[in-house]
């Protein structure tokens, strides 16, 4: 399918050919719920952790004698059953990363591009690069393309300079073309792709 190519000041310059099975496919919407999940998943910390009977602070001395006092038969002060006692199935330190396979995941990302694509909020703007590193002159270039909703600009390559200067804009992910990720992607209201970057990922999807 065809698709327009902006400039940066946000007048047509051309057109450019992008690839079906990426940018037109049917979208998976199974993949890319097991692609957000796992990304959510293997952000989590998993350092949640309760204290067990052995670890809660207390004596370890019998709180009295076994018979004779009419009363249950009772261990020391840190039983689970007494308050500031031990917890029994607390949450431990784990870890919550999974892999995906890397089918899913890939089907996943074209699923994404081609919803954004047939939703028409993706736009292609010729390759640009910001030599000061500065926020203020990669917003005078969002400002002709987007409105300051959630946008995720897709690049060409890890240019340093770019990417310093999209990390002070709140609303804006900056994601490279071979290292795409679902949760921005799918809660993303506008997608920016730098035009270079549409080849790249013709080429990055087409091929595997």
């Amino acid at each position: 399918m065809i698709a327009k190519v902006y400039s940066i000041d946000g007048k047509e310059l051309k057109d450019i050919e992008l690839d079906d099975s990426i940018f037109n496919l049917d979208v998976s919407e199974g993949s890319i719920y097991h692609a957000v999940i796992n990304e959510l998943a293997n952000r989590r910390l998993g350092t949640a952790k309760t204290k067990n009977r052995a670890e809660v602070h207390g004596s370890s001395r019998k709180l009295f004698k076994q018979k004779g006092t009419g009363r249950a038969r009772a261990g020391n002060i840190r039983s689970p059953l007494r308050v500031k006692g031990g917890i029994v199935f607390g949450p431990r330190p784990r870890s919550y990363n999974y892999q995906l396979p890397k089918k899913i995941k890939r089907l996943a990302m074209k699923s994404l591009l081609s919803l954004k694509n047939k939703s028409n909020i993706l736009r292609i703007i010729e390759d640009f690069n910001i030599e000061t590193g500065k926020t203020k002159d990669l917003a005078i270039i969002l400002k002709n393309h987007v409105p300051n909703e959630r946008t995720v600009l897709i690049l060409k390559d890890d240019s340093p300079m770019v990417k310093r200067a999209c990390a002070n804009i709140p609303w804006l992910n900056s994601l490279s073309y071979n290292r795409l990720a679902a949760h921005p992607l799918f809660y993303a209201k506008h997608v920016i792709i730098q035009e270079t970057a549409i080849k790249m990922l013709n080429d990055f999807y087409s091929k595997k």
